[in-house]
């Protein structure tokens, strides 16, 4: 006989109307850490707290360290430096610098070079100037008093001539410091006889050049005059002078950029030994994509020049003008174009190597820029300042 329930049964644990037993804590096995914690023993892991960075990593947004902040370029990396510039695109003060520096590393085949030149020009000119008129007693046309035709005749043909003198030995001079440059950005030195064989046979290269450029300045400023003329002619001044600004203006703009671009012609025809076709259409290669910079350093160095011209030739060019409006006997007025001629002389010294200097500095640059020129370079520096025959080869590399 089975024994009856002592009671009611009851319901299982969570059912409605019982409550709810209390739950004990859940605490870990002995030996194990709470939850959270590496075990006893073990080191802790190498993971930064959430919300921070690794170790040694800046913040969230930051760059690393060691980089530049954001905006700004990366530092200009170094390039050796085997002669007056860094084999590298270069900067304004760069090229400047290179200009003068050139000069400070060659004074014989630079300032001697241009010593010899321009003296020479200067005294062939002043005796063409003057030797007619002292001929023939007409000296007083220095002061600007009237003399007899053929006097005026004569010393007019002998300035021409003397002009024309400054002209060749300008192209002279230019041709031969472009190859002193040309040896210093290796850091290597030249003489001046050295200089006139690499030049010599590029002589007539560069005066056909120079003559081209003659005649297209010639042309164009020749049009635009006829047309200015013409118009006058046809109707007013006031029309002429509406036409003939802009035309004005036009022409000068042509001027500047004809100029421009036949910037590195000359260069070309000496470095790279190319005949005066192949060199102008060269130069425009160059030129076309580097133009307003081009433009602007040739501007600023020739305003550079025109002001160290003037501050050298005033002083002579003042006491020239007042020994000739003082001037009582023929001695001194021949004394007082003297004095016009050093101012003119000196003036041209100091100015061409610099100028000669800026115009292959900055044709060298441009190559560097357009054609990756500097690695072409570099490779001509290893071999040092003594390999001048492979460095010279360099140049006509493309």
């Amino acid at each position: 006989m089975t024994q009856p329930p002592a009671g009611p049964p009851q319901p299982p644990a969570g059912w409605p109307g019982q409550p709810p037993q209390q739950q004990r804590p859940a605490y870990p096995p002995p030996g194990y850490p709470p939850p959270g914690y590496p075990p006893a023993g073990y080191p802790p892991p190498a993971y930064p707290p959430p919300g921070y960075p690794p170790p040694g990593y800046p913040p969230p947004g930051y760059p690393p360290t060691g980089y530049p902040p954001p905006g700004y370029g990366a530092p200009m990396s170094w390039a050796p430096k085997p002669g007056v510039i860094p084999l590298r695109p270069l900067s304004l003060s760069d090229i400047f610098n290179g200009a003068v520096g050139y000069i400070r590393a060659n004074p014989k085949a630079t300032l001697g070079l241009t010593t010899i030149v321009v003296v020479i020009t200067e005294v062939l000119a002043l005796l063409l100037q003057t030797g007619p008129l002292a001929l023939t007693g007409n000296l007083r046309v220095l002061r600007g008093e009237a003399a007899s035709t053929a006097a005026v005749v004569a010393s007019s043909l002998s300035a021409a001539a003397g002009a024309l003198a400054t002209v060749l030995a300008a192209i002279l001079l230019s041709g031969m410091l472009t190859v002193v440059v040309g040896r210093a950005v290796f850091g290597s030195s030249i003489t001046i006889e050295e200089a006139w064989h690499k030049v010599r046979g590029r002589l007539l290269a560069l005066i056909g050049l120079t003559a081209l450029e003659v005649v297209a300045a010639v042309v164009l400023t020749t049009v635009v005059v006829l047309i200015i003329v013409g118009v006058a002619l046809a109707g007013n001044g006031v029309v002429a002078f509406i036409v003939g600004l802009p035309l004005g203006l036009g022409l000068l703009a042509g001027l500047a950029y004809l100029f421009t671009v036949l910037t590195f012609a000359p260069v070309v025809i000496v470095l790279e030994r190319k005949p005066v076709m192949a060199s102008i259409t060269r130069s425009f290669q160059l030129v076309r994509n580097h133009f307003w910079r081009i433009f602007g350093i040739r501007l600023l160095a020739s305003v550079v020049a025109a002001v160290i011209a003037g501050a050298v030739s005033v002083p002579f060019t003042i006491a020239g003008q007042i020994m000739l409006t003082s001037a009582t006997s023929s001695a001194m007025l021949l004394f007082a174009a003297a004095l016009g001629a050093i101012g003119r002389a000196v003036s041209q010294i100091v100015t061409a190597p610099f100028t000669a200097g800026v115009a292959v500095l900055l044709y060298t640059d441009t190559r560097i820029r357009a054609e990756a020129f500097d690695l072409v370079l570099q490779t001509g520096a290893a071999g040092g300042p003594a390999a001048t025959e492979s460095t010279d080869n360099l140049w006509l590399t493309r």
